[in-house]
């Protein structure tokens, strides 16, 4: 894999992976280095991040209003996406990649062949998340798009745009990238805060110094003729403190030393907590989610705002670039599941299944869908209907049986 060699090594050395992997350009601001040096914003993108591992990929094809999950080289692919990475580190690279930059890079491997049709088909057999520290759009005579990467070690890499999964994190005013209008992270109004947060916690180490600068004050009540005798007397005091195993200090009647208890004017804990939280906002997450202290009520909202979004921007692109546009005519996609991510609140969705499935309106695997969880294979075309559940497509078998029971008991 030639490029593969390439991106992973440096110029002069035979260095590893890593280089590949690491190196995201910070984004400086008078913040003080950039902003992802805050710890609130760091813990803010874990929470998201952490989640998102938790999704599983898995290539389903849509038949109607059933899903059905297929068993293809594409899913063998997504459980071991390439030779360095599981599933859980392969998402957790292009998610935090994402929302470090604001965009996500995956470059699919694959190769090539013809059918017996004469028909171009294609296997995939990796799929690599990188960081390119430049990105040039190119555009042929054609009118196809091509977007040249370029990394920290110097190698670059030019592909057309559709070969590549290109996910966008706040998508606005540029028109090819996420961020701003260079495809950058656009953190302003964020800095700002950030600036706060960082005034208010170095004006709490600047009183708890000044708070523990004096202890106590040292009163001699004989009269000392000169500047020698008093030195001499605080360094014997000094030793006496240093020397107290017990706790107790012996004093005379020459000394009287009265303690100052320190009293710290530290910042209001609702003014810290309230820049917290607004730094939280930005991102869609809240104090209770940081913590794990949170009621289902808390998560549901969090899910909503900071990963359903997320979710669906993935599987769209995975299935943009990966699938043809006739397998996407055809039903083929790719969806991310997971058990515990709810597109609804619970009741709601219980409300919703109990309903349509009594009514035999929803297929099996709909309803695994509707609670996050994967459709299965032995549940394709299957729907129960509230006859005490039996097969839909069997239900007037019943019903007749019940009729014909009737008419011979009125004969």
């Amino acid at each position: 894999m030639g490029w593969f060699n390439n991106l992973i090594r440096k110029k002069k050395t035979n260095t590893y992976l890593a280089d590949m992997l690491s190196g995201y350009a910070p984004i400086y601001s008078q913040f003080g280095q950039d902003i992802y040096a805050s710890d609130v914003v760091q813990q803010a993108v874990s929470c998201i991040v952490q989640e998102c591992i938790k999704l599983i990929p898995k290539h389903i094809k849509t038949k109607g209003s059933d899903i059905i999950p297929v068993n293809s080289d594409i899913q063998r692919l997504l459980r071991q996406p390439n030779e360095l990475m599981t599933t859980a580190d392969f998402i957790e690279k292009f998610m935090w990649n994402l929302m470090l930059n604001y965009n996500s890079w995956i470059i699919p491997t694959f190769y090539t062949w013809k059918d017996a049709n004469g028909k171009e088909q294609r296997k995939y057999t990796g799929l690599y998340p990188v960081l390119p520290t430049s990105v040039e759009w190119q555009q042929d005579k054609d009118n196809t798009l091509y977007v040249k990467l370029g990394f920290a070690n110097g190698y670059e890499m030019t592909l057309p745009y559709s070969e590549v999964i290109h996910i966008r994190y706040r998508y606005s005013v540029n028109e090819l990238m996420g961020g701003n209008e260079a495809g950058q992270p656009d953190n302003q109004s964020l800095l700002k805060t950030l600036q706060i947060n960082q005034d208010l916690l170095e004006s709490v180490s600047r009183a708890a110094k000044r708070g523990m600068n004096i202890t106590g004050i040292v009163k001699f009540n004989t009269y000392m003729d000169d500047d020698n005798a008093t030195e001499t007397a605080l360094k014997n005091f000094e030793k006496k403190i240093n020397q107290s195993l017990s706790g107790f200090l012996p004093l005379d009647l020459k000394t009287e030393y009265t303690p100052i208890t320190p009293d710290i004017k530290l910042i209001d804990p609702d003014t810290l907590k309230f820049v917290d939280e607004k730094i939280l906002r930005n991102y869609g997450t809240s104090i209770p989610i940081l913590t794990g202290d949170y009621t289902k009520a808390q998560y549901e909202a969090f899910f909503q705002k900071a990963i359903e979004p997320i979710v669906v921007k993935v599987g769209q692109a995975f299935t943009k670039t990966i699938f043809t546009p006739g397998e996407k005519a055809r039903g083929h996609e790719i969806r991310f599941y997971t058990k515990t991510l709810e597109f609804m609140t619970t009741d709601q969705v219980i409300e919703m299944v109990r309903i349509l499935g009594d009514s035999g309106d929803l297929y099996a695997n709909e309803k695994r869908n509707a609670f996050g969880f994967e459709p299965l294979a032995e549940l394709e075309g299957k729907r129960m209907q509230s006859l005490n559940y039996i097969d839909v497509n069997k239900a007037w078998i019943y019903q007749q049986k019940k009729l014909g029971g009737q008419n011979d008991e009125k004969k």
